[in-house]
């Protein structure tokens, strides 16, 4: 239904969004944020009619579908705000000083937006990190034309939200080429516009592997771009003694429902859990295993997904000294994902790679750590996340702090005494991690600080006031926060 882009489309988008850039990035910050409401507005007006396209092609529920559409909205909303208070910019302004020797200049430095942001829509999000999704809201907002790919897995519903974006184009009037909508289900396509000379930033959410490859291809370029992949994550979660003394079966029944959450397909799954050997311990093992045996499968995004799943899953319970703790007592049906709970010894999980892998869907396992040096151990062993939990009191925490230096060397978000699934839309929310988490860890996917990742610094020295841009003049037209000689203000320069 859907064809592949040829070499001549790709190559017109680029020359479209490339000649957009230099007319966009010029536009005022409100112009960008009412045109970014204008498709928050356009995707609501049409929620019936896509709602029912997105549940057809992701097997995801009704309820879970409109809850990611106006999630989706509110982002393009919220960092539309964002884009207009200016606060992003981070302008700094350090003025002359005739008095000093040798003279101090007059400097002044803000954020400006990188080019044209190729973006990669994501299997497990058809709204959120899609078409319309954080990468392109963010995009926008940073003053950058967007191209997406659709993802193969939705195509159809990729194509509606996309016309949702043309149609703001044209009643917002923005430039031609600011936007377009293309489809690949090879590799060719994705190569072809990273490697694009107009193409400047890539934004991603999915696999290792085609993160990865993406990020490589940036840096082969002649002229190397920003590949921000967002490649998934274990997210280990830690039970420490005393909170698993005090609460065993309620940590263990929390945990069932994060793991089998959505079918377990969400970057923020809790594939790994570690404690320590003791009677608390094979207490929270048993439970969860018997609550994992009460969940029924349910179908994945698409058959892709779920035959990895289950490659996966049996690799992983192959693994000598592995050992099933609980199973969906429910048969699976075509495409649906078996609830799963594993459970190995702290030293076969440090000599073991595979176990140390992320297996997308509704599994997890739960590794017996024979002391708190062995805790610390397996956390030093463990690659960059994406989150890491700690369930604990606070003499837990005060008592280890090895342990927590160890964990926040690896991952972006440190949660305590909750689960990582869910993610909130608020500017001090981290969703990126050490590699590989993410191919950048300085940056978030999620929240208005998603939108330096296409941006770049650019100071002005000696400008005379009426030629420098708005954000940096004296008189402070947009009326924004900037830091002035040190000191930050929305005052005006005297």
């Amino acid at each position: 239904m859907f064809i592949d882009a040829i070499p001549k489309e790709i190559d017109s988008a680029m020359a479209d969004a490339w000649q957009a850039f230099h007319q966009y990035r010029k536009m005022p910050l409100k112009v960008r944020a009412d045109f970014m409401r204008a498709i928050g507005q356009e995707l609501k007006n049409m929620e019936d009619e896509i709602v029912p396209i997105a549940m057809k092609e992701t097997n995801l529920p009704e309820a879970r579908m409109r809850g990611e559409l106006a999630r989706t909205i509110f982002q393009l909303n919220q960092y539309g705000d964002a884009a207009e208070s200016g606060e992003w910019l981070e302008a700094r302004i350090d003025t002359a000083n005739n008095d000093k020797t040798p003279p101090k200049p007059d400097i002044r430095k803000m954020l400006v937006p990188l080019g044209p942001v190729v973006v990669f829509g994501a299997s497990n999000f058809p709204f959120a990190y899609s078409t319309a999704g954080g990468d392109t809201a963010c995009a926008f907002a940073a003053g950058c034309p967007v191209i997406v790919k659709a993802h193969p897995a939705h195509a159809e519903t990729s194509e509606k939200v996309a016309s949702a974006i043309l149609k703001a184009v044209n009643k917002q009037k923005m430039p031609k080429g600011i936007f377009f909508h293309i489809h690949g289900a090879g590799v060719e396509v994705g190569k072809a516009l990273v490697m694009h000379e107009h193409t400047s930033a890539v934004g991603f959410t999915g696999s290792l592997g085609g993160g990865k490859q993406l990020f490589d291809w940036g840096n082969q370029r002649k002229v190397p771009i920003p590949v921000f992949s967002e490649m998934g994550s274990v997210n280990p979660v830690f039970l420490l003694p005393e909170k698993l003394k005090n609460s065993s079966e309620e940590v263990a029944k929390a945990y069932a429902g994060s793991i089998t959450q959505g079918v377990g397909q969400f970057c923020t799954n809790p594939g790994l859990i570690i404690g320590i050997e003791s009677d608390d311990l094979q207490k929270f093992i048993e439970t969860v295993g018997k609550e994992i045996e009460k969940t029924a499968p349910a179908k994945m995004l698409h058959p892709g997904i779920a035959k990895a799943f289950d490659e996966k899953r049996d690799k992983a319970l192959e693994q000598n000294n592995v050992t099933t703790v609980g199973v969906s007592a429910t048969l699976k049906k075509e495409n649906e994902g078996t609830p799963t709970v594993a459970t190995a010894a702290g030293k076969d999980f440090l000599s073991n790679p595979v176990l140390h892998q992320e297996v997308f869907g509704p599994y997890s396992i739960v590794i017996r750590c024979k002391d708190m040096n062995e805790m610390i151990e397996v956390a030093k062993h463990l690659e960059g996340q994406l989150t890491s939990t700690f369930m604990a009191t606070d003499n837990d925490i005060i008592s280890n702090e090895e342990l927590v230096e160890a964990v926040k060397n690896i991952c972006g978000r440190f949660i305590i005494n909750g689960v990582p699934t869910g993610v909130e839309v608020c500017l001090s929310m981290q969703h990126g991690g050490p590699f590989p988490a993410t191919t950048d860890s300085r940056f978030t996917s999620v929240g208005a600080d998603g939108i330096k990742r296409f941006a770049r610094p650019l100071a002005f020295q000696n400008w005379e006031n009426k030629l420098l841009p708005d954000e940096l003049k004296n008189e402070n037209p947009l009326h924004i926060w900037r830091t002035v000689n040190n000191q930050l203000t929305k005052e005006t320069i005297h």
